[in-house]
């Protein structure tokens, strides 16, 4: 009797060091599975699903698949997992009423991959912010700006906001606003305009080029020049479009005005006058 009370506690060591290695191989275990399931998705569903909703599912299911081995961990110690539940409860509706603007970008968060207005690499635009999304989670979304800054959005700004997708379609529109003398010929204009287009081998042929007589200014007959490209050739194009246009007014001889103002002190004074002086011979005494 006294040697099996002198064995009982190293029996009892003996079974809750085993019970500790079985509750700490499933916890590894389930990590490992955990983790050779989201790569499983990623290679399965990456030509399927945007990059977006692939992260959440991934995610989404080793979150899942680790909690359970977690509890069944738990289990294997002897903890009442009842107990634990209970109190998981009652900390999740402090945690809710405590993190109000968490929640509602996390639903603002699902309501965004479910319209999946953008995704992982577009660039868009929020208000002043101008950037490519690099991450899209539940809370929120991550930018890279032109100029190399990080910018985290919440959902719900997000949700509220206007959003321009600058990628969305394989092609954009270049609109530029011109203004030509008025004593130029419109349709000359216009023929020059086409011509510079044409020989841009950036300047897609479909949709064709558009040319609009947008109205009369102050000091010049006002045009709208429209021209497609593709999206990677977009930046490309509007800046050598804009100079091959100067260069063909220039060749063609077409005036593009600047401002003209007229000075009048009052109803009781005449104008100033204005005389012309043509430039004097080059040599010529002044």
């Amino acid at each position: 009797m006294d040697q099996l009370a002198t064995q009982l506690p190293s029996w009892l060591s003996l079974g809750l060091l085993g019970t500790s290695l079985r509750a700490l191989a499933l916890v590894v275990a389930g990590a490992l599975l955990a983790r050779l399931l989201s790569r499983a998705l990623r290679r399965l569903l990456a030509d399927r699903l945007a990059a977006n909703r692939l992260q959440l599912l991934r995610r989404l299911i080793g979150y899942t698949v680790f909690g359970f081995f977690a509890t069944a961990a738990l289990h294997q110690l002897g903890y009442d997992l009842s107990i634990l539940l209970g109190a998981a409860g009652i900390l999740g509706v402090a945690i809710g009423f405590a993190s109000q603007t968490s929640a509602s970008n996390l639903v603002s968060g699902l309501f965004l991959i479910g319209e999946h207005p953008f995704g992982v690499g577009d660039v868009i635009r929020i208000g002043d912010t101008t950037g490519e999304v690099i991450s899209l989670d539940l809370l929120s979304a991550k930018l890279r700006t032109f100029d190399n800054l990080f910018v985290r959005v919440p959902n719900e700004t997000l949700i509220k906001s206007q959003i321009t997708n600058l990628t969305r379609f394989p092609i954009r529109r270049l609109d530029i606003a011109l203004g030509v003398a008025y004593k130029e010929d419109v349709e000359q204009v216009r023929d020059v305009l086409m011509d510079v287009a044409d020989r841009n081998p950036l300047s897609l042929e479909e949709p064709p080029p558009l040319f609009i007589f947008t109205g009369y200014g102050d000091s010049a007959l006002t045009l709208q020049f429209s021209v497609w490209a593709a999206r990677e050739n977009f930046l490309a194009l509007r800046n050598s479009v804009q100079h091959e246009i100067k260069e063909a007014f220039d060749a063609a001889g077409i005036e593009i005005p600047f401002p003209h103002r007229s000075l009048y002190a009052g109803s009781q004074t005449e104008p100033f006058p204005i005389r012309l002086v043509p430039a004097a011979p080059e040599g010529s005494a002044t």
